[in-house]
């Protein structure tokens, strides 16, 4: 019986080595990732220039019509400016697509001179 013990005991020794392993790993990974995050948003950071098109990471789109070291001022409309954390920009605005055009263009009227309006209160065949 002691030797069924003997053997439970250490596959449990080895099973909770690797969940520590799995442990270790996993907070590595979390390093790696952050880190490269922190690169890509720096490089975005030395990239801004006067001119570009941009979103803020609250969503709002615009401009960029001054750069300091620590505030960006953005015009989301012409005359109006507003000023934002330069570490609030999240990167290039995205491109308008062709196939976004707003619903009333592309409606088109398909009455014709003999077409009479309904009358919600009559009554249907």
């Amino acid at each position: 019986m002691s030797s069924v013990f003997a053997a439970a005991t250490t596959n449990s020794g080895t099973s909770s080595l690797l969940i520590y392993a799995f442990l270790v790993l996993l907070v590595g990974y979390m390093f790696i990732t952050q880190r490269r995050r922190k690169k890509a948003i720096q490089s975005l950071q030395a990239s801004l220039e006067v001119g570009d098109e941009i979103s803020t990471t609250s969503g709002l789109l615009g401009r960029i019509t001054t750069l300091d070291d620590r505030i960006a001022t953005i015009e989301v409309s012409p005359g109006v400016n507003v000023r934002f954390d330069r570490r609030a920009i999240a990167g290039p605005a995205p491109a308008a697509s062709e196939s976004s055009t707003p619903a009333s263009s592309t409606i088109t009227s398909s009455t014709s001179e003999t077409d009479t309006p309904s009358d919600p209160t009559s009554p249907t065949d």
